[in-house]
């Protein structure tokens, strides 16, 4: 046959068992899933049947308040959670006698009767209180309302002052965090970790190029901000990422003039209260128009760091209002492509 090129079958036919096994190795050479972790939580949690006003009532009438735990499973953060903090004597303790903690799946099917008496399942219940992150937990008062909300994991000692916060009434008294900022040890110099790419003032924040804006609250004499700085901010991808941002770090209880993405001015401190920052380092992503996105107030590493910035960056936050399910595709993608996810790295 003229322009045919004819190969012997005996040639043929290890060139079509050669293309078949880089085919069948190309489909099974996804990268690795690293760092997941199963969790048992503890035996003396409240096996509740999920009517939220029930437990609520009976925690009150125990001299106890309702403590929602959201987890999801393979979450590694809610491993160190109860592995780390729960496994300290005072947490401990003090979660049993001051406390119902009830653990609510993210992504579970059971029934929850929720506080207004709608019924719906755990993952409902979660996106109708806007659960982003695993562990989130909900501490609620006797009238069933939350007084404090701890989205992420939080260190040992954080953690503790949280439980001496809602355990102790105290947000008749004063906020969580004023509570928090009397708590903190005085400084010995005023200065914070700097990085090259963030602004200088005057920090007008409603006048920038078409980009997002990501704002870094943090504080001196910081450790876990020291750890920010140290091993996510140094991060490739994560600098890579935060180009495509205004990148602007403030202290968040200083008296640093402002103007909002909303074109109000104010000090950094006033600011930083209007917007609920408790927890140092917190850093808050706007989009293009000025309106808040996502954050973060908890210890976090590399990937999931990554993954919110590209939440905001990508504008997928626009198609997925669930950041664990975008991190979830994510992460698929990633592998799809050859290489490791290591969700604890």
């Amino acid at each position: 046959m003229t322009g045919s090129i004819l190969l012997p079958v005996t040639r043929v036919l290890p060139l079509l068992l050669l293309c078949c096994s880089l085919g069948l190795q190309a489909a099974v050479e996804r990268g690795d899933f690293l760092g997941a972790k199963e969790t048992v939580y503890p035996a003396w949690f409240k096996q509740s049947f999920l009517d939220l006003e029930e437990d609520v009532a009976e925690a009150a009438a125990e001299g106890r308040r309702l403590l929602l735990f959201f987890h999801q499973d393979g979450c590694p953060y809610c491993n160190l959670l109860v592995e780390r903090n729960l496994s300290q004597r005072e947490i401990r303790r003090q979660l049993r006698e001051r406390f119902d903690v009830v653990a609510v799946n993210m992504f579970g099917d059971r029934e929850v009767t929720a506080l207004d008496g709608s019924v719906l399942t755990e993952k409902r219940l979660a996106e109708s209180l806007r659960v982003q992150f695993t562990p989130t937990l909900l501490f609620f008062n006797e009238q069933g309302e939350v007084v404090l909300r701890l989205n992420g994991y939080l260190p040992p000692t954080t953690f503790k002052l949280a439980l001496d916060y809602a355990a102790g009434w105290r947000e008749g008294a004063e906020s969580y965090r004023a509570f928090l900022a009397a708590k903190r040890p005085a400084a010995a110099n005023s200065e914070l970790n700097r990085q090259p790419f963030f602004q200088s003032p005057p920090y007008l924040l409603n006048r920038r190029e078409a980009k997002p804006l990501a704002i870094f609250f943090e504080q001196s004499q910081c450790p876990d901000c020291d750890r920010l700085h140290r091993e996510l901010l140094r991060d490739e991808e994560i600098r890579t990422l935060l180009a495509g941002f205004d990148v602007v770090q403030l202290d968040m209880w200083s008296q640093t003039p402002l103007v909002t993405p909303q074109g109000r001015k104010l000090r950094a401190r006033d600011w930083a209260r209007e917007l609920e920052i408790d927890y140092a380092p917190t850093f808050v992503l706007f989009d293009a128009g000025g309106r808040e996105v996502i954050r973060s107030a908890a210890l976090f590493k590399r990937f999931h760091t990554a993954s919110i910035l590209d939440y905001c960056l990508s504008g997928a936050y626009l198609r997925q209002p669930s950041f664990q399910r975008f991190l979830s595709a994510r992460a698929e993608h990633i592998r799809e492509q050859g290489r490791v996810v290591d969700i604890w790295r």
